[in-house]
């Protein structure tokens, strides 16, 4: 068979045809292939697993690392120092920061690959097959297109298949298609071309778990073919999203090149044309200006700062998987979240019960003699486990665990009344029945089932423990409970039964369930969690408009978005269904995007083009999910986020961050976190930049005025020693008390944002004059007389000026705008050290005899030592002046 001709046999839509015609497609028989067929298709289609994506080697990962500009920079600052000026420490450190960074990226880049490694993993090992018309099992792998598969409860189905048989088959398809509650099965042919996963009622899917019931069908699809397959090549080949940190660090990168080269030859030719200075000279000293200039520490200090923010995020239950994810949660403007798992708890609950012509919250209590109770744990297949837990049918266990909750111990009551008989649910009549023996003698007929099917089989109605007449009244009255129970997206069960002198010969429905005693309507819904609420409404307070996307009905998810507040209930209009979003062109879309809040009943391709939609729109987009059906959009997403307990591997691996509580409200925190580290990075780039620039300017006008202020040691010293602790520990700073009250940065916003870069210039500006008044000062009004001792006072001076006159600074950047009493100064006590270590690292190059020969600076006297002190200090108080100015304006 061609490759054509098997792309087109793959692609057909089998649910819309009869069986006989797919298996003559299929070239398949009910009875199974033989063995040599079976042999020829797989050497034809290939196993049935999950390709494995092309992997790069660990030498392609490392050097892919070194492709950012600010790392391009660093390499070229790391030669020119070793080869121009000699300072090889400089060099080394410089040299070991870039390959500290290139080896953290190639490990986050080796977890983000367990992605596809985890969707390979997940089939199942074996399956039971006809083949030669015999039962044989088989390991998964083996199967091709045209087997026929045998599936019982617990199954998980290996490929994917078109029914052939089913006898009250349910398969729970919630990793696929996001439903909590199991599919009931039919062989009916479905019309339609566009016909979404979860109504495909006539197909199991690989991977997807058998709950109920037994069935057999055909192969139609394998590995890559199958639909996890298909979402398996979407993860392969979505392109990963640029983080706004990694862009912002490529425009700082950009414009520090620029602006450095840009300096270095205006000073170059300033210095050799006006100057008179040779031009030897002139390019060590430009060279060294621009090795100076550049912020080496810069990508160690970022990567500090957020490694430190996933050390606090971890504490709280998010688990950050790669680093940039920390900063990318500060500027998140939209959270699309799962639905199932996510904001419910993936776990049917009974919500209401109807009986006696009154609806009960399930927090009351209701009599343990009442038959609607008595029925719904009586007319179950729950089974309990060996520890005590429930396993079966998700609709079951809630109403068994209903009844524990309310002391109805359905074991020991069963025992007393044991079954004898029993009516499996079918998907055609919607009832299931069981019988039991009664101490009398008689039997109790238990049904449970559709409302309007067992008010078409009840003659009477429990009212105040009499059975009275059905009357059409009485109909109305249950029909309207059941209405309004079911616009609240819960569904709805009914309760009936009878008692009878014998068990029926023919357990046939006309003759078990028929002439009922209607009992009471159970409401079961897969409840929002209770703390999602809370998040969803903190969220909005931050700015950050939160989305639900779900392959869930309709009405279900409007009901639920409605009672967590992300739309106004009953606003019919901001929900979305993916059989409508198929219908709109791109253009349509990116039009109305905004308009909607929730997307239902939407397939994983919706995901993701929902997602691309919102980043069309400049939004900055975390989506939170836990199935495999999850796994692309999540990768799309600026910022993907798993679940940690209830999440498959594959999402997991697809996240950027995983909530370790499975709990909305974490993502929340976590945003909090992420604002923080963003504006703690800020702060670091702020006090780094304003230092750089001073000692630029420092530079560049005493090389105008053909002043020798600073050596290159000196400026080496200050960016390597004294600007790295205190940078360091500004990303440990405290959240500003209004943080989660200003509007998401978005993804326009970068670190000069906020007043940053405006910061950076006077604050820069100011350190260069006072470095420049310290020497001028120094050389005006001397203490010694000889020509080289009053210019090596003056030289120390504006270094020891230029470096605690930093570390003052690094008081005034713990907040942009805020005073530093209001902010507190001395709250980070990991600040307070920093800045005493780099005090102390200034002050013994200095002090100490034979340290101060190598750095060539001289003593001082305490009159120097005044100078020094109160000029550095002086940067706090006009600091200040200026902040309050800006404060006060901005309330104009």
């Amino acid at each position: 068979m061609s490759e054509e001709n098997k792309k087109a046999q793959l692609s057909q839509a089998f649910y819309a045809q009869e069986t006989t015609s797919v298996l003559q497609e299929l070239q398949a028989d009910a009875n199974g292939l033989t063995n040599d067929e079976a042999k020829k298709r797989l050497s034809e289609y290939g196993p049935n697993e999950l390709e494995e994506g092309k992997k790069k080697s660990l030498v392609q990962k490392f050097f892919e690392q070194f492709k950012d500009l600010m790392i391009i920079v660093l390499l070229a600052a790391a030669i020119i120092s070793a080869a121009v000026s000699h300072e090889f420490v400089d060099s080394i450190i410089i040299l070991a920061v870039v390959i500290i960074n290139a080896i953290m990226g190639v490990v986050q880049e080796a977890k983000a690959e367990q992605a596809i490694e985890a969707l390979r993993e997940m089939s199942t090992p074996n399956a039971n097959i006809l083949r030669n018309g015999h039962t044989v099992t088989v390991k998964s792998d083996e199967l091709v297109p045209g087997d026929i598969v045998l599936l019982e409860a617990g199954d998980v189905v290996p490929a994917d298949l078109r029914l052939l048989e089913a006898s009250s088959l349910k398969i729970e398809e919630a990793a696929l298609t996001g439903e909590s509650v199991p599919v009931e099965k039919e062989l009916t042919v479905i019309e339609g071309s566009d016909v979404g996963i979860g109504d495909r009622v006539n197909m199991a899917y690989s991977n997807s778990n058998v709950t109920y019931g037994r069935g057999k069908g055909v192969v139609v699809n394998t590995g890559m073919g199958t639909e996890v397959g298909k979402i398996a090549g979407m993860l392969a080949s979505a392109q990963e999203t640029e983080t706004p940190l990694k862009r912002n660090l490529n425009e700082l990168g950009k414009f520090l090149t620029i602006a450095i080269i840009v300096i270095a030859v205006i000073m170059f030719f300033v210095g050799t044309i006006f100057n008179n200075t040779s031009w030897v000279d002139m390019l060590l000293t430009s060279i060294s200006l621009a090795v100076a200039a550049i912020p080496e520490g810069l990508p160690a200090i970022v990567t500090i700062i957020l490694a430190l923010g996933t050390q606090v995020m971890a504490k709280r239950n998010a688990v950050i998987r790669k680093l940039p994810a920390v900063e990318t949660l500060g500027a998140t403007d939209i959270i699309a979240s799962d639905k199932t798992g996510t904001l419910t708890l993936n776990q049917m609950t009974v919500e209401k019960l109807y009986v006696n012509n009154h609806q009960h919250a399930a927090s009351e209590d209701i009599p343990l003699d009442n038959m609607a109770l008595k029925v719904m744990n009586f007319a179950n297949d729950t089974k309990f486990g060996e520890e005590g837990n429930l396993i079966g049918d998700p609709t079951e266990t809630a109403l068994v665990q209903f009844g524990m909750d309310q002391g109805f111990h359905v074991r020991d009551l069963v025992g007393q009344e044991p079954r004898v008989a029993d009516l499996p649910f079918d998907s055609d009549r919607k009832l299931m029945s069981t019988i039991h023996q009664q101490e009398d003698g008689r039997y109790l007929v238990a049904v449970k089932g559709a409302p309007d099917v067992l008010l078409g089989r009840t003659a009477t109605v429990l009212l105040d423990g009499q059975e009275v007449p059905m009357d059409d009244k009485q109909k109305q009255a249950i029909l309207t409970n059941n209405t309004d129970m079911a616009k609240q997206a819960l569904r709805v069960l009914g309760m009936a039964y009878k008692y009878v002198d014998a068990v029926p010969e023919n357990l046939e429905s006309e003759i078990v369930e028929n002439d009922l005693v209607f009992a009471g309507l159970v409401g079961m819904i897969d409840p929002e969690r209770a703390e999602a609420a809370d998040a969803v409404k903190v969220a909005k307070e931050a700015g950050i408009r939160p989305i639900m996307i779900t392959g869930d009905h309709r009405d279900t998810a409007e009901a639920i978005a409605g009672r967590l507040g992300i739309i106004t209930p009953g606003d019919d209009d901001a929900v979305l269904t993916g059989a409508e979003l198929n219908k709109m062109s791109e253009a349509e879309f990116a039009q109305k995007v905004t308009q909607y809040s929730v997307y239902a009943r939407v397939s994983p391709e919706h995901k993701v083009r929902i997602v691309k939609a919102w980043q069309q729109e400049g939004k900055v987009v975390a989506m939170t999910g836990d199935g495999v059906n999850d796994a692309p959009a999540l990768k799309q997403a600026d910022i993907g986020v798993g679940m940690g307990i209830t999440g498959t591997e594959v999402s997991k691996g697809a996240s950027d961050m995983v909530l370790a509580d499975d709990n909305f409200a974490t993502i929340v925190v976590a945003v909090e976190e992420g604002r923080k580290v963003f504006s703690n990075i800020q702060k670091s780039i702020q006090y780094l930049l304003a230092a750089n620039l001073g000692e630029v300017l420092t530079l560049f006008l005493a090389t105008l005025w053909g002043w020798d202020t600073l050596l290159p040691i000196h400026l080496l010293w200050i960016n390597l020693v004294t600007d790295t602790f205190p940078a360091i520990a500004l990303g440990m700073e405290p959240a500003e008390k209004d943080l989660m009250k200003h509007a998401p940065r978005g993804r326009s916003s970068n670190f000069f944002s906020g007043g940053v870069m405006s910061s950076i210039i006077y604050q820069g500006i100011l350190e260069a004059a006072t470095v420049l008044f310290v020497y001028w000062s120094a050389i005006q009004w001397p203490v010694h007389t000889s020509y080289n001792e009053i210019h090596a006072d003056a030289l120390t001076m504006a270094f020891a000026t230029l470096g605690l006159m930093q570390l003052f600074h690094a008081f005034n950047v713990k907040s942009v705008h805020q005073s530093l009493f209001t902010v507190g100064p001395f709250k980070n006590k990991a600040f307070n050290w920093a800045i005493l270590l780099s005090f102390a690292l200034m002050m013994v190059i200095i002090v100490v005899p034979g340290l101060n020969d190598i750095f060539r600076v001289a003593h001082l006297d305490l009159y120097q030592w005044g100078i020094v002190l109160g000029s550095s200090f002086a940067i706090i108080p006009i600091v200040e002046i200026v902040k309050a100015v800006q404060r006060a304006m901005g309330r104009k």
